[in-house]
């Protein structure tokens, strides 16, 4: 997708509410068990880990889940105020379980955040924006709540990312099965276009592997990184094709998973 065409996707308000409603159910089943099946979205975690500021006193946890990072976030910068924002009330409802006075928590659309300007001179976001439709109202969101100096470290997944799993369930005249997932270069452009100086982008590819076909979509599926879509129920023979076909990839590790990992460092200007 462009951005040329995002843009005309935005339009369509009635779209925007029902993608929204169908990603915040997705995660919502999800919440239950994304702490014991999310090892790989931490693993990837730890990169942005790598590019925090020695000092920050505002962060905002953007696409917090259950708020481990919030958590750890916390620990780090043990004077911060800190808030978690996501958009499923379930994995908010389990943050506040597991660290009820880490952060004030916040149920809110990347898109629409409800903060006022310069509010945080840190933002982390760890593979949350990508469940995000309208990237254009996005960006623009994160500088206007930047403060001056203010930075933005943020995860997200460019084409590539879960290869294997397309093509095991590909089928003619179906629509593909997962996101669809922006460029590199929709980034960058988004990056200029909002002020952000210099923005530094780098992409790593992240492997993962798996001992059969179940373990994989727990992988995704228990993360909530699968959303519904229109169109019949899979059938025993959909499962068994898929299995057959993912078997062709199997390596001595297992079967595979990649992601590929894009790691943006936005600064506002001062």
């Amino acid at each position: 997708m462009t951005l040329a065409e995002a843009r005309v996707s935005y339009t369509d308000h009635d779209a925007h509410i029902a993608w929204r409603q169908r990603v915040a159910r997705a995660f919502d089943r999800a919440a239950p068990h994304y702490d014991r099946r999310a090892s790989a979205q931490h693993d990837m975690g730890q990169h942005l880990w790598e590019s925090l500021p020695a000092h920050a006193t505002r962060i905002l946890d953007l696409g917090c889940g259950p708020g481990q990072w919030t958590d750890t976030l916390a620990c780090h910068y043990p004077d911060a105020q800190i808030v978690g924002v996501d958009l499923s009330s379930a994995m908010l409802d389990k943050a506040k379980q597991a660290h009820c006075h880490v952060a004030n928590w916040v149920c809110a659309d990347a898109a629409h955040l409800p903060f006022p300007h310069n509010q945080f001179d840190l933002i982390f976001s760890n593979l949350a924006i990508q469940w995000c439709d309208d990237l254009v109202s996005l960006f623009a969101a994160l500088y206007r709540i930047l403060a001056p100096g203010g930075i933005a470290l943020i995860n997200t997944l460019v084409p590539g990312t879960l290869a294997e799993i397309d093509h095991a369930w590909s089928r003619p005249g179906q629509p593909a099965a997962l996101l669809t997932f922006h460029s590199i270069r929709d980034y960058q452009r988004l990056a200029r276009v909002n002020g952000f100086t210099s923005p530094r982008l780098n992409q790593r590819r992240c492997r993962f592997h798996y001992p059969d076909l179940g373990a994989v979509m727990a992988s995704i599926k228990g993360v909530g990184a699968q959303v519904s879509r229109p169109g019949g129920q899979l059938t025993r023979g959909d499962v068994a094709r898929a299995a057959k076909r993912y078997e062709l990839l199997r390596e001595p590790p297992g079967l595979p998973v990649t992601y590929e990992l894009l790691t943006l460092s936005l600064t506002k200007p001062s």
